[in-house]
């Protein structure tokens, strides 16, 4: 099972994995109305660089449950 399995299987069967997948996307949205702007105040692009490091965050966390899964399932 590859990873992009690992992670349709537990987008469907976890739902930890699937609320920070959620929040992910929450933050992916913003990020792109951010983009679409042709300019940012100071305030937005601060905001900007906070949603940027926890999106990056949650993906680490969600890599970290697909690890786990490929560990306990003896996954390769």
């Amino acid at each position: 099972m590859n990873e992009r399995a690992v992670r349709e299987y537990l987008l469907r069967n976890d739902e930890r994995f699937r609320e920070l997948f959620d929040e992910h996307q929450q933050f992916e949205r913003k990020l792109a109305e951010f983009t679409e702007k042709s300019f940012l105040t100071s305030a937005e692009r601060f905001e900007e660089t906070v949603l940027k490091k926890k999106k990056l965050a949650l993906k680490d966390r969600m890599q970290c449950l697909i690890q786990e899964y490929r560990v306990q399932h003896s996954v390769q």
